[in-house]
């Protein structure tokens, strides 16, 4: 079982009340074994909201409003879905296709928390409970 953001399914859960529709994506969801989580929709974020950044340990709006405990709420729920699916399904998780640079989803790189574009070395929440549990990340980057 792969675990896919959302978002990149066509869901539209982002900040701006968009998505991330990949073609390439929904492609592989329909040949695989998957399992769709927004860890912000499950965090109780509405689409639209603010947009957010990773700015040291906290997840800040562009407001100024620290939603930490919202983006960690939502990393938690979704991983705790993830494994309740791959034991219905009896399946192991084989990896994930997570959006990149979001704070709850990017993968090696993510905004820095300045709201001005730069990235920085690291991983939003989500994606760092996966980290931490040996699952493989890949973004949509990597379908391009």
């Amino acid at each position: 079982m792969y675990v896919i953001s959302s978002c990149l399914l066509g869901n539209n859960c982002r900040y701006d009340g968009g998505n991330n529709r990949n073609d390439r994506i929904v492609d592989f969801y329909r040949c695989h074994s998957c399992c769709t989580v927004c860890p912000e929709t499950f965090g109780g974020l509405s689409s639209p909201r603010e947009p957010a950044e990773i700015s040291g340990e906290r997840v800040i709006d562009r407001t100024g409003t620290d939603m930490t405990d919202a983006f960690k709420t939502g990393a938690e729920k979704s991983w705790r879905h993830v494994l309740k699916q791959a034991e219905r399904r009896r399946e192991k998780i084989e990896g994930a296709i997570l959006k990149s640079k979001s704070p709850s989803c990017g993968a090696g790189r993510i905004y820095d928390g300045s709201f001005s574009g730069r990235l920085t070395e690291g991983n939003g929440m989500f994606a760092e409970i996966l980290r931490k549990n040996g699952i493989e990340i890949r973004t949509e980057e990597d379908f391009e």
